[in-house]
């Protein structure tokens, strides 16, 4: 899932998770392209696919928490790094490299995509 190279942005995700929708949000808003894997939706759910796909990314990863983004095979982070990777350049110059297109005038702290419920960081 994470290594193909027509589709090299994955997000490991919750349908109803704030944080996967803010990195939706930042991502929407850069015009990044991306494949989410949603793990509760209900294509995961038969035989309990998403539970299991949950549990390698906890084996592999050593963290348990969603969302989770890969970039080019390379594990990114969850969504405090990716937002940190966006503000640094880091994301986009991976990106790049990758041969994903994006908005390079797109500015916007990532943070910003929050809800915001959250304390301002």
């Amino acid at each position: 899932m994470v290594t193909d190279p027509d589709r090299p942005v994955v997000l490991f995700a919750l349908e109803w998770c704030e944080f996967c929708w803010s990195v939706r949000k930042l991502f929407a808003a850069a015009g990044i392209e991306y494949r989410s894997v949603d793990l509760d939706s209900v294509a995961y759910q038969k035989d309990d696919l998403g539970g299991d796909l949950r549990a390698a990314l906890l084996e592999r990863l050593g963290v348990p928490t969603i969302p989770q983004i890969f970039v080019g095979g390379r594990h990114l982070g969850g969504a405090t790094e990716t937002f940190d990777a966006f503000n640094d350049g880091s994301l986009k110059a991976l990106l790049t490299e990758h041969g994903v297109a994006f908005d390079p005038e797109m500015k916007k702290n990532a943070y910003s995509f929050l809800p915001n419920w959250l304390h301002p960081r």
